[in-house]
């Protein structure tokens, strides 16, 4: 009796696979035609986000200059690097000054992207936050 039950919800289970299969198969297809694409630049959206993207840059800099109290601070993975070669633990150096190498680039990169959020913020106020750029950003800049 308990392997009849067994084998009947075994069978009862691979027949709902089956049949959610198919219908994931033909809704995937149904999905797969590609739409018309964006129609704009989103110039609207962005001028509307540049305060809350630069506060989110001047913070996320504001950490990683920090000191060595600093969880997340170049200066804390920078000592945490020393510490593991002078332990003599040289796969957890390799590790740590991986990540250290990949935090100085990204000092690098929000650096850069604070100085083009300022001309980006310089031409949403020339342009009306955006909105004179409704045709697809067809308007020229300046």
């Amino acid at each position: 009796m308990y392997l009849r039950r067994r084998a009947r919800t075994f069978f009862a289970g691979l027949a709902v696979t089956a049949v959610l299969a198919g219908t994931a198969g033909t809704a995937a297809a149904a999905d797969s035609t590609p739409g018309p694409g964006p129609t704009g630049d989103g110039a609207q959206a962005l001028c509307k986000r540049v305060p809350k993207l630069d506060r989110r840059i001047e913070r996320a800099l504001k950490r990683l200059d920090a000191g060595v109290a600093r969880r997340g601070s170049v200066a804390r993975l920078e000592q945490r690097v020393d510490n593991a070669k002078k332990a003599g633990h040289t796969q957890i150096a390799t590790y740590l000054q991986d990540r250290l190498n990949l935090r100085k680039s990204l000092v690098t990169n929000l650096k850069q992207r604070q100085k083009d959020l300022v001309a980006v913020s310089a031409w949403c106020k020339d342009n009306g936050m955006g909105k004179a750029a409704g045709n697809g950003g067809a308007k020229a800049a300046g």
